[in-house]
């Protein structure tokens, strides 16, 4: 899906109300950001995410807390999907 900020997918089946933007760094790497409907801070505070740095966080956060995995957020699949569909 696309809208004023770019493309974007819904990490959650959930709500609607979170969705995760992917764009294409110069570079040719895959960036995220996120945007939540009831946190607008959360897209003014934070600036797109490569996917390497997504990738670290996750193996860093999987050492500590082996029951949830935050990274299922980003999804790279559906990311290059978008991108590629969008050419």
């Amino acid at each position: 899906m696309k809208d004023e900020r770019g493309l974007y997918y819904y990490p959650s089946m959930q709500t609607r109300d979170v969705r995760m933007y992917v764009r294409q760094s110069e570079e040719g790497g895959i960036e995220f950001r996120m945007w939540n409907k009831d946190l607008p801070e959360v897209w003014e505070r934070h600036e797109w995410i490569p996917l390497d740095v997504v990738r670290t966080a996750a193996r860093m956060y999987a050492l500590r807390n082996k029951d949830r995995n935050p990274a299922g957020l980003y999804d790279e699949a559906v990311a290059r999907r978008l991108l590629d569909e969008d050419r």
